[in-house]
C-alpha cells in the first residue's frame, strides 16, 4: 500500500536535498540546474496560447448564467487546467522513442487504427480553434475600422485573407521567431489586462446579480453552458506536445519535475489574470450586454469599446483583443499543424508514399490557411462553435483520453491512484455531458 508521503511525492515530484549553503537545483542532478530563461519563456508561451480568443469570449458565457456559476467556475478551473495539462504531458512523454509527438505516441500506446482516431480527435479539437482565430481577428479588426476610426469596411474576404496570411507568416518563419513574437505579445498583453480590469472599476454594478433566480436546476444549467467555454479560455493543450519535448531534450530525466513547475506557474498566471479580468467585465456590463455581445459576435473588449464612453477602451481594447488573438493563434497552430501532419503522412505510407518534410510542412500550412481564411469569410458563430464541437472535443483529447491511458498501459503505471486523476475524469465527463445538454435541451 502506498503511504501519503509517496503519493505525494507521485503527485509533486521529488524534493531537491540541498542542505544549508547548497543550491538548490529544483530537484535536478547536483550538476545541473533549472534553466529559468528557458521555463519562463515557455510559461509565456503557454499562457500566450491559452489566453487568446477564449479570455475575450468568456465573460459573455460566464456571467450570464449568475453568481453561483461563476462562483463555481473560479474555484474549479485552476485545479482542472493544470492536473489536465500535467496528464496530456506526460501522456507524451510516454513514448520510449526520443522526440516522438502526441500524434506518434497515440499510435504506439492505442495502435495504429485508434491512433489514428486519437490524432483525427486532437486535431478537431485545435482546427476549429484555429478558424475561430481567423474568424475573430477579423471581426475584431474590421469593428476598428469602422466604428472607432470611421473608415468603410472592405470586402470581407480581402481582409480576412491578408489578416490570416499574416498570422501565417509568422509561423512559416520557425517556432524561434514564433516564440520571441509570443513574448512580445504577450507580456504586453499581461499589464493591459490588469489595467483594464482596474479600470472597469467604477462602472462595476453588483445589482447585476440580484434577482436572479438560483435554483439547482438554473445553477446546473448555466454550468453546463459555461464549462465549455470555460476549458476553451484555459486551453493550451496545443502546444504542450512541443513543450514537453522541449523539456525532454534539456533535463532528460528530470522533465516531468520541470515540467510541472512550468505548467503549475502558467495555470496560476491564468486564474489569476483571465478570473480577474472576466469578474470586472460581467460586473461592469451586466447580463444585458453581455446578451448583446453574443448577438454581435464580438469579443467582450470589442463591445466594451462600443459601449463605454472612454476614448481609451475605445481605441486599446480592440488592439488587445488583436494581441490576445494573434498570440494564441501562434501556440494552437503548432497543434493544428502536429496533428494535420500526422494524418498526411498516415495517409501516404497507407498507400506506398513517403513524403518530404517539406512537402508536408507546406501543403499542411496551405490547407490551414484555407480552412481558416472560408471559416473567416463564413463569418461562423463563434460561441456556437465552441459550445457544440470544440469545447466537448477538448475534454476528450485533454482530460479523458491521458486519464484512460494511465490506466490501461504499464508505461504510465506510476501516475496511478492519484486522487487529482478521479478529478480529471469526473470534470472530463461533465464537459463532454455540455454537448448532450446543448442538443437535446437548447438546440443547434
Amino acid at each position: 500500500m502506498r503511504t501519503r508521503s509517496a503519493a505525494r511525492e507521485s503527485a509533486e515530484g521529488p524534493r531537491s536535498a540541498a542542505g544549508p549553503g547548497e543550491a538548490d537545483t529544483g530537484g535536478l542532478p547536483p550538476h545541473h540546474s533549472p534553466d529559468r530563461g528557458f521555463e519562463r519563456t515557455w510559461m509565456i508561451s503557454l499562457f500566450g496560447t491559452a489566453v487568446g480568443a477564449g479570455i475575450l469570449f468568456l465573460p459573455i458565457n460566464a456571467g450570464a448564467g449568475g453568481l453561483w456559476p461563476l462562483v463555481v467556475a473560479t474555484v474549479l478551473i485552476g485545479p482542472m487546467t493544470y492536473f489536465a495539462h500535467r496528464g496530456l504531458s506526460r501522456f507524451v512523454a510516454a513514448s520510449d522513442r526520443p522526440g516522438s509527438d502526441i500524434t506518434v505516441v497515440a499510435r504506439d500506446l492505442f495502435g495504429e487504427a485508434a491512433g489514428q482516431v486519437i490524432t483525427v480527435l486532437y486535431l478537431l479539437s485545435i482546427l476549429p480553434i484555429v478558424m475561430i482565430y481567423g474568424i475573430a481577428i477579423t471581426n475584431t479588426v474590421d469593428d476598428l475600422l469602422t466604428v472607432q476610426l470611421g473608415l468603410e469596411s472592405p470586402p470581407r474576404w480581402l481582409l480576412s485573407g491578408l489578416l490570416v496570411a499574416a498570422l501565417m507568416l509568422v509561423m512559416i518563419l520557425g517556432q524561434r521567431i514564433m516564440l520571441v513574437a509570443m513574448q512580445w505579445l504577450v507580456y504586453p498583453l499581461i499589464a493591459v489586462l490588469l489595467g483594464i480590469s482596474l479600470f472597469l472599476i467604477p462602472y462595476w454594478d453588483f445589482g447585476v446579480f440580484v434577482g436572479a433566480e438560483q435554483s439547482p436546476a438554473r445553477m446546473l444549467s448555466a454550468l453546463l453552458l459555461v464549462i465549455p467555454v470555460l476549458i476553451f479560455a484555459f486551453y493550451f493543450a496545443a502546444a504542450v506536445s512541443q513543450f514537453t519535448l522541449a523539456m525532454q531534450r534539456r533535463y532528460g530525466s528530470a522533465a516531468d519535475l520541470r515540467a510541472q513547475v512550468v505548467l503549475r506557474r502558467s495555470t496560476m498566471l491564468l486564474v489569476l489574470f483571465t478570473m480577474g479580468f472576466v469578474w470586472s467585465c460581467v460586473l461592469a456590463l451586466g447580463v444585458d450586454g453581455l446578451r448583446e455581445a453574443r448577438d454581435a459576435n464580438l469579443p467582450v473588449l470589442s463591445y466594451l469599446a462600443q459601449t463605454l464612453d472612454s476614448p481609451l477602451i475605445a481605441y486599446i481594447g480592440p488592439a488587445v483583443a488583436i494581441a490576445a488573438i494573434g498570440s494564441s493563434f501562434f501556440g494552437h497552430y503548432l497543434g493544428a499543424a502536429e496533428g494535420t501532419a500526422g494524418l498526411v503522412r498516415s495517409a501516404a505510407r497507407a498507400v506506398g508514399r513517403t513524403p518530404s518534410e517539406k512537402a508536408v510542412r507546406w501543403g499542411v500550412a496551405g490547407g490551414i490557411f484555407l480552412a481558416t481564411w472560408g471559416a473567416a469569410v463564413a463569418d461562423l458563430g463563434v460561441l456556437d462553435m465552441i459550445e457544440t464541437l470544440v469545447g466537448p472535443v477538448m475534454a476528450l483529447v485533454l482530460y479523458l483520453m491521458p486519464m484512460y491511458a494511465i490506466r490501461r498501459f504499464d508505461v504510465l503505471r506510476q501516475h496511478r491512484g492519484l486522487a487529482s486523476n478521479v478529478f480529471v475524469t469526473l470534470a472530463g465527463f461533465f464537459a463532454v455531458a455540455c454537448i448532450v445538454y446543448r442538443v437535446a435541451v437548447v438546440g443547434f
